[in-house]
């Protein structure tokens, strides 16, 4: 069941990706500051006081020192030799007239700046992500249940995405994984359905509505969470969305499509009993088979299971290994660290109970969504390959002869074809 355990999030349109929230912006002229959240009010003092306008603020990734570093320049030049001069009014009269200054990347130094500050940037955002994928003292309760986790952060979302079917991405997909996991958590506290965003009642409502909608999971187009992503990090100015748009362009245009080099992914597929991983399905059939001494392929054969069969035994396996239930005798335990000891000490792996008891319909159901080790299950393939071959020089005959005789006897042919002997014999 879902258990909800909060903060108040910015509703600004253009979130900041990863700063310090206290950090002041410095007017380039005067005095005049502004919190960087507040950044509108002194670009609007920029505009208004001193007649200057800086292009693509968002572009920007490092807003505060961009400013520190063209007021300190702004002291040394007259602000002409750095920006673009725009005169409004200039058919009206002189009196009228009025210049302003746009400061910009078309001027090389600015450009300069802006390149830097993005790949100090992308630099910090990096090294905090290392320090995360290797940090062993990350503690962290389970937003949908009372399980807590300790160690790398990796185990509390991978145990998310296997039991609550709900992923926010791979964890090296992640920086500042902790205030991410703080800012859902607010949302679910705020009673806020995290992919709709709608606000509910109470608890209860909005553990129902998650489940039924198929909201466990985060709206990917909430501006909040791009700065959670490394990939929101590697170009100046692009969103995910922007940069994986591109990137299917340029497969698109790509009229000379070369796939010698074509590499393909695997899939990671799970062990029934532990929480071994392996990217290739032979591996994990043969960690199943030679540290637990489970034999799927084995069982396959004895018992001429069917594609559909294997799934049920799969998913019947699975189930009660994650309900602490052997599947050999329906003994129960208080954890599946005492129900694998108990399988393998009273020699129950390759004990199945009766055929009729798992060989049900709510076994087609997986008890994880994408279990991985149910796409690699077939019918015999060997049988299929021989009776193929044996087919091969067999003729294909368009009806069933296997009652022939019968088949004479009442045919409209034969009738048509004994008419006219009738005819001769009354003659």
């Amino acid at each position: 069941p879902l258990s909800f355990p909060e903060q108040t999030v910015d509703s600004s349109n253009t979130f900041i990706l990863q700063c310090p929230r206290n950090e002041l912006l410095v007017c380039l002229f005067c005095s005049e500051s502004a919190p960087l959240l507040q950044k509108d009010v002194l670009l609007k003092h920029l505009l208004l006081e001193h007649k200057l306008v800086i292009a693509d603020v968002k572009l920007i990734a490092d807003l505060p020192k961009y400013m520190l570093y063209w007021k300190g320049r702004f002291l040394e030049q007259p602000v002409k030799d750095f920006c673009s001069v725009i005169k409004t009014n200039s058919t009206g009269p002189v009196e009228k007239q009025e210049d302003y200054f746009l400061l910009c990347d078309v001027l090389p130094e600015d450009r300069i700046l802006r390149e830097k500050l993005q790949q100090k940037r992308l630099e910090e955002v990096l090294e905090q992500q290392q320090k995360e994928r290797d940090d062993s003292n990350f503690h962290r309760l389970c937003m949908f249940c009372s399980e807590e986790f300790t160690g790398n952060r990796s185990f509390l979302l991978n145990h998310m995405a296997r039991e609550h079917s709900f992923s926010i991405g791979l964890p090296d997909n992640i920086v500042y994984c902790n205030e991410f996991l703080d800012t859902l958590q607010s949302k679910l506290d705020n009673l806020q359905c995290l992919y709709c965003e709608k606000i509910f009642r109470d608890k209860t409502t909005l553990k129902d509505h998650m489940r039924k909608k198929a909201h466990r999971r985060i709206n990917a187009n909430n501006r909040e969470y791009d700065r959670f992503y490394v990939i929101n990090y590697l170009e100046l100015g692009k969103t995910w969305e922007e940069v994986q748009s591109e990137d299917d362009r340029e497969l698109v245009d790509d009229e000379n499509d070369d796939w010698s080099d074509w590499q393909s992914h695997p899939v990671s597929a799970v062990c029934l009993f532990c929480d071994h991983q392996s990217e290739t399905m032979d591996h994990i059939y043969t960690h199943m088979k030679e540290t637990h001494g489970f034999d799927l392929h084995n069982l396959k054969t004895e018992l001429n299971l069917k594609f559909y069969q294997q799934v049920k035994l799969v998913n019947f396996i699975r189930r009660h290994i994650h309900q602490n239930r052997c599947y050999g005798c329906q003994e129960n335990f208080d954890s599946r660290a005492d129900v694998l000891h108990h399988i393998m000490a009273k020699g129950h792996v390759m004990k199945l109970p009766e055929m009729s008891i798992w060989d049900q319909p709510q076994y087609f159901f997986p008890t994880y969504e994408n279990d991985a080790l149910l796409c690699t299950l077939s019918d015999s393939d060997e049988d299929e390959r021989d009776e193929t071959n044996r087919s091969e020089d067999i003729p294909v005959i368009a009806e069933d002869i296997s009652n022939l005789k019968i088949l004479k006897q009442t045919s409209v042919l034969n009738q048509l074809y004994l008419l006219p002997f009738k005819h001769i014999r009354v003659a």
